[in-house]
């Protein structure tokens, strides 16, 4: 039997009837293989352009379609607030809940705080870490809901700049998925925003701050600072509310609050020298609390105990210190009170202890809940949260969970830290699958974006090249999370997971991957206004995919290297022949005749007109193009959306100081030639008068260019009529072919401003990108909002945008001239257009036949 071939038998059935597949018991799993998932990738819509995120071959950039540009987002309304600020609170722990501690000796702060808010001032609570600044914003912010007309907005500012703050405040008031607007459409809609804005933990003071103010002057902000955060600017007219420790009376309630029982008169005692000791600060109270709670535990159960019991798997940092006879067990000293990390580290289960472990490796940062099973190897190590949360280890910081102040220091000295670059690793693996997965939303993935760049940090520097060919788990990581970062919005993560991921490339010597990382910064580079860094980005990124053969990221790499040459012209390079000829595009007259004067002088070769490279695009000139620049210089083509520049005219001399040499060689025998042929003209004028002289009928701007299949180039062709009061259709025709086989042209590729026809090229193809954006004026605020309830009139300037400026260039307004001589041969009835001096505004003539100078291909 041939088991390549074998025959109908062995199926039961003849050759000719179809084979049937046996039938598929329902309980048992298809192990065949599947196909693969298609790459997600998302759309969205940020300032001027269209973004396409995709993980495969890199990120895709475009202008936006009008079509596909949103309009002005509307606002949420308060149902839709109230839910989206409800998913954006941290979840409640497993277990058992947390006994209510009551806001205590805080009732004058409290009162104060509304009263400002409600009279539209802006204040900043400041106060140490562990003071009771979150609760008391919590309570604060309910008595704040009716204030404003859009409520309440809860915002956390940990690791979190002025603009990132902006843009959450944006997409927290108004209904706006997948859009991330520019600048100043940003503005625009925080202008009409009036909320009552509550930030814990920002990390930012100063000018920055001042900026988030300035750019909201309709909301009143309650913001929460330690003391070593910088402080407001003096005329940012915040006011400023200290809050200090509490009472030893409000100490002691504490205890007996989370205890759930009396104090005796010894823990009296020792909660009075803990008073003295903490600076009265709540955060301690409940930590002495759990260890109060804890010795009750122990003093209970003393038989479970014995021979450490239900620790006997805990390593001796984790043995606990006072694990003995629970009817002896002592209650813990001022310094263990003090510091009590360890002690009541020592005292959880295994699987919270475990957790801490990641938490320290983490930078403080909690793994979710929904993580700890995976990451613990325990199916009911979710728990371990509520154990950290009860004991004061573990406080909410914005959507998520930390390490409380101080704990960090304290278990990394207990040696909690050791083993930390495995313990990264296995979190790294567990997330770059957990964000890989087709059911994980990018707001999932930006929820836990502290996590995934704390692993990220402590990889990337360990990262070394694989022998065996296996990708490196920091590559994967970075690969798989910063997609994610983008479509979701959180592109501070999305920058510091690309720059984590290239250094991790290059150190694992992944050359493809590294390519990616460099697509991307180039991208974001480029969503974000810095074109040069864009342009480094992608041709490094388009160089490394052409060293590891990847044609179809090279292929997205240069498309998105175009619409940065689109947007600011190309690279100013040494000023060679070659650079001005590629700059006007390659075979375009601009490009022969600039090429063919400089490379007389220096032996370069001209390249060929009848070349497919050579060609010019097809329709030739766009109208606007002509229009805007027709004198321009070849040595700085005119660009479409050119940025503004901060020294054009350096730029413009730095760019000619290569061609010196040959410029003056060129111009000296231009002028010659000038000279000569005007004194051909003058006999030739003179010499006969007869009215039906074909040259007097040529008019003075005859075709700049020839299309590709008619004989020409691709200009565009007026349709009737010429100027300066001539009658019937100005016919374009070919001249004579120069001594280099190339064609001669006039200068001015454009009719007079009399005598334009319609053009067939789009319109609208140029844009104001050049034009120098102009951002409202900041103003302090200076009084409450409009929606404040108060008698007194509101002083809150109104902040206008002012009119964008705009540059246009015209033949009128331009400082070059150009001197166009013509010959008319008499005998064969045909005018020839003569080379064309050119005097540039940098003062540096050059000579060629430049019909479209500034094309850029």
């Amino acid at each position: 039997m041939d088991p390549n071939s074998r025959g109908p038998e062995e199926y039961g059935h003849d050759g000719n009837a179809p084979r049937q597949r046996p039938p598929r018991d329902p309980l048992t799993p298809d192990f065949g293989q599947h196909a693969p998932a298609l790459a997600r990738t998302v759309q969205l819509v940020t300032g001027d352009y269209l973004l396409t995120v995709n993980p495969v071959d890199g990120s895709e950039i475009e202008i936006c379609p009008p079509g596909e540009r949103p309009g002005r987002p509307g606002k949420l309304t308060a149902d839709e607030r109230d839910r989206a600020a409800r998913a954006a609170r941290p979840p409640a722990p497993p277990g058992p809940a947390r006994p209510s501690l009551p806001l205590l000796e805080r009732q004058e702060v409290r009162e104060d705080l509304v009263r400002l808010l409600a009279r539209g001032r802006s204040v900043r609570l400041t106060g140490p870490a562990g003071s009771g600044r979150t609760s008391l914003l919590d309570v604060v912010a309910e008595d704040c809901a009716d204030l404003a007309p859009d409520g309440v907005v809860r915002l956390s500012g940990f690791r979190r700049t002025a603009d990132d703050l902006l843009y959450d405040l944006f997409h927290a008031v108004h209904d706006a998925p997948l859009h991330r607007p520019g600048r100043e459409d940003l503005l625009d809609c925080l202008r009409d925003v009036g909320a009552v804005v509550v930030v814990d933990d920002i990390e930012f003071g100063g000018a920055a701050l001042d900026d988030l103010l300035d750019a909201t002057p309709e909301c009143a902000f309650l913001i929460g600072a330690t003391p070593d955060v910088p402080a407001p600017s003096a005329d940012a007219g915040i006011e400023e509310i200290a809050l200090g420790g509490l009472g030893r009376a409000a100490g002691v309630d504490i205890l007996e609050r989370v205890v759930g029982r009396a104090l005796t008169e010894e823990e009296a005692n020792w909660a009075g020298d803990l008073w003295f000791e903490s600076e009265g600060l709540p955060l301690r109270f409940v930590q002495a609390g759990a260890l109060l709670f804890q010795r009750d535990q122990l003093r209970a159960s003393a038989d479970a105990v014995d021979e450490f019991g239900v620790f006997a798997d805990a390593t001796p940092a984790d043995v606990p210190l006072d694990a003995g006879d629970g009817d002896e067990t002592p209650l813990p000293s001022l310094g263990e009170a003090a510091a009590p990390a360890r002690l009541l580290a020592s005292r959880l289960s295994p699987a919270a202890r475990a957790a801490l472990r990641f938490a320290v490796v983490l930078g403080g940062e909690v793994p979710h809940q929904a993580h700890l099973p995976a990451l613990v190897g325990d199916t009911h190590a979710d728990a371990a949260l509520g154990e950290l949360v009860s004991s004061g280890l573990a406080l909410p910081v914005g959507s998520r969970y930390r390490l409380a102040a101080g704990v960090l220091t304290q278990l990394e000295a207990a040696g909690y830290a050791e083993d930390a670059e495995a313990q990264a690793l296995t979190a790294a693996r567990h997330y770059a699958w957990w964000a890989g997965h087709p059911s994980v939303t990018p707001e999932r993935v930006c929820a836990e974006a502290d996590a995934l760049l704390a692993a990220l940090a402590v990889l990337v520097p360990a990262t070394t090249a694989s022998l065996d060919g296996e990708a490196s788990v920091a590559v994967r990581l970075a690969r798989t999370a910063a997609p994610a970062f983008a479509a979701g919005l959180h592109w501070s993560a999305w920058e510091r997971a690309l720059r984590s991921g290239a250094e991790a490339s290059r150190l694992a010597g992944e050359v493809s991957e590294q390519a990616y990382f460099h697509h991307e910064l180039g991208i974001l580079a480029l969503c974000g206004g810095e074109l040069d860094r864009a342009r480094t980005e992608l041709e490094a990124s388009v160089g490394l995919r052409g060293a590891a053969a990847d044609k179809r990221g090279a292929v997205t790499g240069r498309r998105a290297l175009a619409l940065v040459t689109d947007r600011s012209g190309p690279p100013a390079g040494p000023g060679t022949a070659a650079a001005l000829g590629t700059a006007a595009g390659p075979g375009t007259p601009a490009a022969l005749g600039t090429s063919a004067a400089l490379g007389a002088n220096a032996g370069e070769e001209v390249p060929d007109v009848g070349s497919e490279e050579s060609r010019s695009p097809a329709g030739g000139v766009p109208a606007g193009f002509a229009a805007a620049a027709p004198f321009q210089s070849p040595a700085e083509p005119y660009v479409v959306h050119r940025e503004p520049s901060d020294g054009p005219a350096k730029s413009r001399r730095g760019g000619l100081r290569g061609l010196a040499r040959r410029n003056l060689v060129a111009a000296g025998a231009g002028a010659l030639l000038a000279a000569v042929l005007g004194t051909v003209v003058t006999l030739g004028a003179t010499s006969d008068n007869n009215a039906d002289n074909p040259s007097d009928q040529v008019g003075v701007n005859p075709s700049a260019s020839q299309g590709p299949d008619d004989g020409s180039l691709g200009a565009d062709k007026p349709e009737s009529g010429t100027g300066d009061g001539d009658t019937g259709t100005a016919t374009s025709r070919p001249t004579d072919p120069g001594p280099d086989g190339t064609l001669g042209t006039s200068d001015d590729p454009t009719p007079p401003a009399d005598t334009a026809g319609p053009s067939d090229e789009p319109s609208g193809t140029q844009s104001s990108g050049g034009a120098a954006s102009s951002s409202p004026p900041r103003t302090p605020t200076t009084g409450p909002p409009s929606w404040t309830p108060t008698t007194r009139p509101s002083t809150t300037p109104s902040t206008s945008s002012s009119p964008t400026p705009t540059q246009s260039a015209s033949p009128s307004a331009s400082s070059s001239s150009s001197t166009t001589p013509s010959t008319s041969d008499s005998a064969s009835g045909r005018a020839s257009a003569a080379p064309t001096v050119t005097s540039s505004s940098a003062g540096t003539p050059t000579v060629g036949g430049t019909g479209t100078a500034g094309t850029v291909i």
